[in-house]
């Protein structure tokens, strides 16, 4: 499956200056849409069921990402596909030919969780990820492997503090690429001492005990391990009380493991939320950027919602949404359109008066930006009547239709829905 380009509702730029010229700013012709909805519904059956939207595909591949990564530019890109390109030799980056001030990936963990839940929504298979090792790295044990296994886990339950600190930073390191060496300490019983090497006073221990559970998390098998082995709770601690790296990687495993859908539940009621919310307004970029997934994917469970807004969670998005340097407008929308969906959450967006950033967003946004400021728009309008006038006198009319036009299937779906729901207010 591949990405499908955005179409151009033919006639209706027109129409809509017709009747803006003729004074009817602020009511929209029945008839335009009309028009609109017409030509969405036979774009989607022309283009069939599973069309991937074209933020979810490599833009190499043109195919649904497994596993995304981010270089040094900002763009995402499916990682088997920019390493081959920079082992190639090339220095820039592929999309816009910018020089890469950095050859380091990093994962894009909000794109991953869009991809899953758009798998499961449209009844796909989600693309399984390839393990990640660094050339000349084997995937099979050397003699030694086992050995060394056992050495360090002597050392992890030794009760001196430097034997701790090396072992916990080797099992760090072993695990941080290699998918069979995440199975074997795994099944030595690594994952009980680093858990309780989390209540360690020695930050730099604890550092490397919340990494490598953050390591071994990626292997699917042990995420039920490292849950049931108490380490939440401890978790949640250092997310609250540990060094700024301990926090940021406590809130990436805190989102590895909320992966699985009972974990949100577990993570939300041992008090997690609070002080993501925290690191999400206090934390370096890259801890808000932990932080924001982490957000992301628990408040896929409704329970979690609540929490997060009386956590404070939209004034912080909020802010984010309107900093000078944007680096987090893309987490931000994505959570406040998760949010604005419960009662709470879109209380709380409108009396963060959002309504003119969002029109905003919807004029001059990415694409997956705008669709997300029109779901909140969505939302808000259902609420409060005052918050249409509001998006009117902001001139969202003329967004909409650009919107509708050429927007992502789901812009355009909620660019229509919004448009219909003005013109109902109009004709009252």
């Amino acid at each position: 499956m591949e990405c499908a380009a955005p179409k151009e509702v033919p006639g209706v730029v027109g129409m809509v200056s017709k009747n803006q010229s003729n004074g009817y700013e602020a009511k929209f012709n029945e008839k335009i849409v009309g028009v609109l909805k017409s030509k969405l519904t036979s774009e989607k059956s022309g283009l069939g069921p599973n069309i991937i939207p074209d933020y979810l595909c490599c833009p190499l591949s043109l195919k649904l990402m497994s596993d995304p990564v981010v270089v040094s530019t900002g763009q995402t890109y499916e990682r088997s596909c920019i390493e081959k390109w920079l082992e190639a030799g090339h220095e820039t980056c592929p999309k816009t030919q910018q020089a890469l001030t950095s050859t380091a990936l990093t994962p894009n963990y909000l794109l991953r969780s869009l991809i899953a839940q758009w798998c499961e929504a449209n009844g796909v298979e989600s693309p399984k990820r390839e393990s990640s090792r660094p050339n000349g790295t084997s995937s099979a044990f050397s003699s030694a492997e086992p050995t060394k296994i056992e050495t360090l886990l002597h050392k992890l339950t030794s009760g001196n503090h430097e034997d701790q600190h090396y072992a916990a930073g080797e099992i760090r390191l072993l695990t941080k690429h290699n998918a069979d060496i995440r199975v074997a300490i795994a099944k030595a019983g690594a994952i009980p001492l680093l858990v309780h090497l989390l209540s360690t006073p020695d930050s730099r221990t604890q550092e490397h005990a919340v990494t490598a559970l953050l390591n071994l998390s990626i292997c699917e098998g042990n995420k039920g391990s490292i849950v049931t082995s108490g380490a939440v709770p401890r978790i949640v601690q250092v997310l609250e009380k540990g060094s700024i790296e301990a926090r940021e990687n406590a809130a990436a495993t805190l989102f590895s493991l909320s992966v699985v859908n009972e974990n949100k539940v577990t993570i939300g009621g041992f008090g997690a939320i609070p002080p993501l919310v925290t690191l999400l307004s206090e934390g370096t970029q890259r801890g808000k950027k932990d932080a924001a997934t982490a957000l992301f994917n628990l408040c896929i469970y409704q329970g979690n919602k609540g929490k997060a807004v009386r956590a404070g969670v939209v004034p912080t998005l909020m802010r984010l949404l309107t900093e000078p340097q944007g680096g987090m407008v893309d987490e931000a929308l994505a959570i406040l359109a998760r949010l604005s969906g419960h009662p709470d959450g879109k209380t709380a967006i409108g009396a963060a008066e959002a309504v003119p950033v969002l029109v905003e967003v919807i004029g001059s946004g990415s694409p997956r930006n705008k669709e997300n400021a029109a779901a909140v728009m969505v939302h808000l309008c259902s609420e409060d009547q005052k918050y249409i006038v509001e998006a009117q006198e902001l001139g969202v009319m003329g967004l909409l239709v650009d919107l509708a036009q050429n927007g992502t299937d789901r812009g355009k779906r909620k660019a229509v829905e919004l448009l219909e729901r003005m013109n109902r207010f109009a004709e009252q």
